[in-house]
């Protein structure tokens, strides 16, 4: 039996909540900036990620640290983590594979430099915390009624509203990254939330962790995934086809116009067009007995009613 801290009280890290609960005898603690969820009978301790000494003082005893935070608040936590010998350390990553991030990309949250720790803690004599990445590609949630935002997801990250990634599925339009540079169909890995939640608490009991674990509930091209979603709907989309070169035109017009959010709804598509969420070899699908639902299963299951 180990003891967990989850970082986070977001929709996935009660995911991984939930299947602790449910499914193992490992303790585990939240570690939240407020106190939060306790109704669920769920230990929450409230920390505060600039203060060092008190969150050294709650990573005591702790084996392994699953974090659903970033930015500084994560580089504080893997300082913490190491300074009192956490075995091992998952950060906040949750989509392609780090591996095809640019080093300098837009609205970061600072997981290139939490990596670049990570890697220094794992080879420094005196930690040897281990760690690795959970990638899961797109979530399945980019595309519920409501987005991302309404399981609590990816809130801070500016494109986790209904129809903020690839389609419209109320609204029926669809933007389409068809073609790579290269001039091949572009694909994408995705996976449910509650998956990644099951997949991430199974991996717990794997006696070694590579840095890498990539989970995938199914991948597909980036137009079948507007497929789908039309069958679910019963109406074909109002589509429109993205190029490599007509996107960058479109993050241009959008610069110049000063917009934003539109700016990062287009860079999600340039990285899906770079196959940035793209993976075939799904390897913590091998190594754990978990069968993750479908996308046209879950899709619909959400969609009908609407």
């Amino acid at each position: 039996m180990m003891r967990i801290a989850i970082a986070g009280t977001g929709g996935l890290a009660q995911c991984i909540a939930h299947h602790l609960a449910a499914g193992t005898y490992h303790q585990f603690i939240l570690l939240s900036r407020a106190a939060k969820l306790t109704a669920k009978g769920w230990q929450v301790i409230v920390v505060d990620y600039n203060d060092h000494n008190s969150l050294r003082f709650k990573l005591h005893g702790v084996d392994t640290v699953i974090s659903t935070v970033s930015g500084t608040a994560q580089i504080a936590l893997i300082d913490a983590a190491a300074s009192v010998h956490v075995r091992r350390f998952a950060p906040a990553e949750y989509e392609g594979p780090p591996a095809l991030r640019p080093v300098q990309v837009v609205a970061d949250r600072d997981k290139n430099a939490s990596l670049t720790r990570l890697r220094y803690y794992s080879q420094h004599p005196q930690s040897r915390m281990s760690y690795t990445v959970f990638v899961c590609g797109i979530l399945y949630e980019r595309f519920a009624p409501g987005g991302m935002a309404a399981s609590v997801i990816g809130v801070q990250s500016g494109i986790s509203g209904e129809g903020d990634y690839l389609m419209n599925i109320r609204r029926m339009k669809a933007r389409i990254p068809h073609y790579n540079a290269a001039g091949e169909v572009v694909h994408l890995c995705m996976t449910s939330a509650e998956d990644v939640g099951r997949f991430v608490v199974a991996a717990l009991d794997l006696p070694q962790w590579p840095t890498e674990m990539r989970m995938c509930g199914e991948r597909m091209s980036a137009p079948d995934v507007v497929r789908v979603a039309e069958l679910v709907r019963g109406h074909i989309f109002e589509r429109a086809y993205y190029p490599p070169e007509a996107l960058q035109d479109a993050l241009n017009y959008a610069r110049y116009a000063q917009d934003g959010p539109e700016q990062l709804r287009l860079h999600a598509l340039v990285a899906t067009s770079e196959g940035r969420f793209d993976f075939q070899d799904p390897n913590l699908n091998g190594l754990v007995n978990i069968q993750p639902v479908r996308f046209a299963n879950w899709l619909q299951a959400r969609w009908t009613g609407q």
